[in-house]
């Protein structure tokens, strides 16, 4: 009847179909070399017409492997608009799956214990490896899987601990805002101010260098053109009307699109237009708000299709114990122009 699911194919039916015991359809799936051509060839087309698919419970029990990574998910922070992880997730689960690994996500009863629900699920040997995102809290994850030889990688840098050996990916915060300020200078602002994260924050302090670096670099003055605070929508308003009340920017670079919307709203209150002929903004992350947010939203986007990619490279290298080259990747980041700048 149209619109009817097929039956889930099992053991047993493949076998009816084939004409064969269900052993002999196991030794198909798993020692194949066991079969004459003519049975075994017999098997996979009844395999494949009926489209079964091995019961993962089991073959993990013979093969002690899942494919699972493990990520653990935070909880989502109110007044935030970046969707970073929504686009992460998406290219990371294509990687996996061309790999032919998956991603389990969990979360912690604990939010505040970096470490809560990773010993849980190394007890049940539900998962073969981690990754791990949250490097900005000084990774306490990675010695604790260290000691316990459990194959991880990170996305973000070890920044408490440069010269740690577990590889990860990152992305060029720093060379992102330099092209933030570049592009801003190159049309004739001087006063770009900077709104970033608490000094507390390792990505956000290296985010801030690149605006530093490239402002001195260019000759053009840092002095209270720099506001940090809690990546809020917020604070970017709070801190855009402060700094047009006493400093006079004709540009802000933002370390998240999140504070650059606070910075846009403050813009509009004002009554004045975020674009080259008033005030420029530049956010980071490309987030879809800024895609979508009028006039659109100038930003850094992170090559985070790459970074799944070489996340996954990383996985299988260490899943099979093979030499790893290029343990430490670092990404470099583009500008996406649109007409806030």
């Amino acid at each position: 009847m149209p619109g009817r699911h097929r039956p889930v194919a099992t053991l047993a039916t493949v076998a009816a179909a084939a004409g064969v015991s269900r052993q002999t359809v196991s030794n198909a799936l798993n020692s194949p070399e066991l079969l004459r051509p003519d049975t075994l060839e017999r098997v996979q087309t009844a395999i494949e017409t009926l489209g079964y698919t091995p019961n993962r419970a089991a073959r993990n029990l013979r093969t002690r492997t899942s494919h699972l990574v493990g990520l653990r998910l935070e909880p989502a922070v109110e007044g935030t608009a970046s969707g970073l992880m929504d686009r992460f997730l998406h290219s990371l689960v294509e990687s996996c799956k061309e790999a032919g690994l998956h991603i389990l996500l969990f979360t912690a009863e604990d939010v505040s214990d970096p470490l809560d629900g990773y010993d849980a699920l190394l007890r049940s040997a539900a998962v073969d490896a981690f990754l791990v995102t949250d490097t900005y809290r000084g990774n306490p994850q990675a010695q604790w899987l260290e000691e316990r030889q459990v194959p991880f990688v990170s996305f973000g840098r070890p920044w408490e601990e440069p010269s740690a050996s577990h590889p990860w990916v990152d992305v060029d915060g720093r060379a992102g805002v330099m092209l933030a300020v570049d592009h801003l200078a190159d049309r004739g602002h001087e006063r770009i101010a900077w709104v970033g994260w608490q000094k507390s924050s390792y990505i956000g302090e290296d985010r801030r260098s690149g605006w530093v670096d490239r402002m001195h670099e260019r000759g053009l003055s840092t002095t209270r053109l720099s506001a940090r605070g809690e990546d809020t929508i917020e604070f970017g308003r709070r801190a855009a009307h402060a700094m047009l009340d006493s400093d006079q920017p004709s540009a802000f670079v933002c370390c998240s699109d999140t504070i650059a919307m606070g910075v846009l709203q403050a813009i509009n209150e004002r009554g004045r237009q975020a674009g080259p002929h008033d005030l420029s903004l530049v956010g980071f992350d490309d987030s879809l708000a800024a895609q979508v947010v009028p006039p659109g939203l100038t930003s850094v986007r992170q090559p985070l299709e790459e970074v799944a990619v070489q996340i996954v490279r990383l996985l299988e290298d260490r899943l099979v114990m093979r030499s790893i080259e290029d343990a430490h990747v670092i990404l470099t980041p583009e500008l996406r122009l649109r007409a806030s700048s």
